[in-house]
């Protein structure tokens, strides 16, 4: 297999569930925006929050706060609806990130089929854009979904690699060649290639071997590590997992 390696992939962090432990018992503790600031004097590149339909975790409120502070990039993850058009139009994020969501969902599982709704989303983008946010669709790393992102109008895909973290090591090898044809494909069209979901410190070094990957988002696992070991070690360690 051939190998790649790229300077610096930016990382980005993904506060969805310092809402989701605040959420748990109400009030306003912690804090996604005294996270926000961590992770900024950590060295982290970017701040990801999904704000979704059920506002399971991100609030609106935590979105226009850490959208305000003059920070990280935002990269706004979304269902795409009208709702969060007119969220992404106000707040004017550096990024959208369109997933799919479903709300008995635990957590996003695969990626937006673009293939099967490319006029609706053509259409979609086109006014998302004028929030002046780069676009990214969080897809599976199959060719078809990779043309109709960029027949779509997308800027970015974020390549999903759920299916590749949840396997055991030894079954691996096959899905990582199909991450790094996929991320080989999306360059061709012209596309940035990010990656994520499911990553822990072994994957995401895998992960980087990835041609042309600019970017990888990352939440729980860091969340979860931040536990035991605080967020700027966990965040430092990330770093040296991708490099």
């Amino acid at each position: 297999m051939t190998q790649y390696s790229i300077a610096m992939i930016r990382l980005g962090v993904n506060l969805d569930h310092v809402a989701t432990l605040r959420n748990a018992r109400g009030g306003v503790h912690p804090d996604p925006s005294r996270a926000a600031e961590l992770v900024k004097r950590a060295g982290a590149d970017g701040i990801t929050l999904h704000l979704r339909e059920d506002r399971r975790h991100i609030r609106d409120a935590d979105v226009r706060a850490i959208r305000a502070w003059n920070g990280l990039p935002l990269n706004f993850e979304m269902a795409a609806t009208d709702e969060m058009l007119s969220i992404a139009q106000e707040i004017k994020p550096h990024a959208c990130c369109l997933v799919p969501e479903k709300r008995e969902e635990l957590t996003t599982e695969g990626g937006l089929d673009v293939a099967g709704q490319q006029a609706r989303l053509k259409e979609y983008i086109s006014r998302l854009k004028t929030c002046g946010a780069r676009i990214s669709l969080f897809v599976d790393p199959v060719e078809e979904q990779l043309a109709a992102a960029k027949a779509v109008g997308g800027d970015i895909v974020e390549l999903h690699t759920g299916t590749y973290c949840e396997v055991l090591a030894n079954e691996r090898p096959p899905l990582l060649e199909q991450l790094m044809i996929a991320a080989e494909q999306a360059h061709q069209l012209g596309l940035e290639v990010h990656a994520g979901h499911g990553l822990d410190y072994v994957t995401a070094r895998d992960i980087a071997a990835l041609p042309h990957l600019a970017e990888v988002n990352i939440g729980h696992f860091l969340m979860g590590e931040a536990l035991f070991s605080g967020l700027a070690d966990v965040i430092a360690e990330m770093r040296k997992a991708l490099t």
